[in-house]
């Protein structure tokens, strides 16, 4: 007899509760020492896509139990013309291996992979560390989520929404959803973005602007879940792929702008030293100037964040010099954007007492006064170029490249001219 209200499948139920939940159970074999039933069950939010979400889960447990039963998988034949091999290959760790191995039962590692609750603090670490130092991948047999995940460390700069819509070009022709996660409001909840990404079992993640531990990356790793850096803050470890944009070129190109126009006495507010594409952008700028035998005056140097309020109140102490500078490069255009204001409030004219270069390209400097000189980052390719690594990682294709670095390009506007 089946549940009422609900569905048989050829393996495994999905019944609709009177919440309009879906409930999704499979049969998972008899318990050794109880003789019982087990199952896995996990229930779907009510919803439009409520049905194909369930449809997915099932399959998702289904492949857990084959797991739980060891190596020997029935390899399936899957439509997807790019995907991965699928089925767990003999010898390699299973989850009931990694059960014994951390002290727990075969249900709680995968509460651990999947991302659900019920699993005690300190039991969950000690199956991730057993994940972490075992090696364990699951097996691709795993159905994921039909999207791609991308995480953000903050989501207020315009720039996140032009990464969104270069991931949203590639994953949308593939008929794949984009989600995002703001790192940034996770963290100061206490929550851990990676274990909420588990619970999704998204195609893969794209992590942008973005720090990862190796619990986080381990984690992912573990779960069979690629992960593509864009614009790391730091170099990436574990072999992560990243896409980036040619910052140090594009510093380069910001200086030799300034110096062709005659400026000598040039001032840089950088951004902040622990990020990579600043330390690039700032090594540029003076790789420019040492080669135009005009080297860096280090007491014009700032480092700062990359926000509005540092760029004004380094270009304030800037500009109250005795001998100030006839320019300012900035490490990006919230910084220059703070350059115009100080500016403005010590009574001096862009570009007849002042050059302001930035770096970005965000819209706003279009329509600033007067438009802003700038660096562009190619966001929107860059985005596209995560996605295209990340699902090209999901199905089982190594990337011929480790990092793809995209070209920046000098957009000259009106904040520069000839020094006095």
């Amino acid at each position: 007899m089946g549940i009422p209200g609900s569905r048989r499948q050829a393996r495994g139920e999905v019944e609709r509760l009177p919440s309009g939940s879906l409930r999704v159970r499979v049969y998972a074999g008899v318990h050794p020492g109880t003789g019982k039933r087990r199952y896995l069950t996990e229930t779907v939010p009510a919803g439009p896509d409520a049905d194909r979400a369930a449809e997915a889960v099932r399959t998702r447990l289904l492949a857990e139990v084959e797991a739980l039963r060891g190596p020997r998988v029935r390899q399936r034949p899957d439509p997807a013309p790019d995907a991965r091999p699928r089925g767990r290959r003999r010898g390699e760790l299973t989850v009931a291996a990694v059960a014994r191995l951390a002290g727990v039962s075969a249900p709680t590692v995968s509460k651990v992979l999947n991302g659900r609750p019920g699993v005690a603090a300190a039991t969950r670490l000690r199956v991730e560390a057993a994940l972490r130092e075992h090696g364990y991948r699951r097996p691709d047999a795993v159905v994921r989520a039909p999207n791609v995940e991308v995480v953000f460390f903050g989501m207020q700069s315009y720039l996140a929404v032009e990464v969104m819509h270069g991931v949203e070009r590639v994953a949308g022709a593939r008929r794949l959803a984009v989600g995002f996660t703001d790192a940034a409001r996770q963290t100061s909840t206490g929550r851990s973005w990676a274990h909420d990404l588990l619970s999704r079992q998204p195609y893969g993640v794209v992590a942008v602007h973005l720090g990862f531990t190796s619990e986080q990356h381990g984690l992912l790793v573990a779960s069979g879940i690629p992960l593509v850096a864009l614009d790391p803050t730091g170099e990436p470890e574990h072999s992560v792929p990243s896409v980036g944009a040619a910052n140090w070129s594009g510093g380069v190109a910001a200086a030799r702008h300034l110096l062709s126009l005659g400026h000598r006495r040039i001032a840089v507010v950088a951004g902040p030293a622990e990020r990579m594409c600043a330390r690039a952008r700032l090594g540029g700028i003076r790789a420019a100037m040492a080669e135009h035998g005009a080297p860096a005056d280090e007491r014009l140097v700032r480092v700062g964040r990359f926000s509005f309020e540092d760029g004004f109140a380094h270009a304030r102490e800037l500009l109250r010099l005795p001998d100030p500078p006839t320019a300012v490069l900035c490490g990006n255009d919230l910084q220059a954007l703070g350059v115009y204001e100080a500016a403005r409030q010590e009574g001096l004219r862009i570009p007849e007492d002042l050059s302001v270069v930035g770096f970005d390209d965000i819209p706003a400097v279009q329509w600033c006064g007067p438009p802003m000189t700038t660096v562009r980052q190619p966001m929107v390719e860059m985005g596209a170029a995560a996605a295209e690594l990340v699902l090209s990682l999901a199905a089982g294709r190594a990337p011929e490249r480790a990092r793809v670095e995209l070209a920046t390009t000098l957009v000259v506007r009106d904040s520069t001219a000839p020094p006095k």
